[in-house]
């Protein structure tokens, strides 16, 4: 099988945070593509609330 530059990357290193770019602790729930440390900082800006 030849590796086409589709099928060559797949998986967690594929998913990437769009703010640092690490692909650990990635929360990909409602299309947020974030790292939870990114979320800490950015999610009361996006419209989330801690409860």
């Amino acid at each position: 099988m030849v590796a086409t530059p589709d099928t060559k990357f797949k998986g967690r290193g594929k998913r990437k945070c769009r703010f640092c770019g690490t692909s650990r602790g990635l929360i990909r729930k409602y299309g947020l593509q974030i790292c939870r440390r990114c979320f800490r900082e950015a999610g009361e800006s996006i419209g989330f609330r801690k409860y």
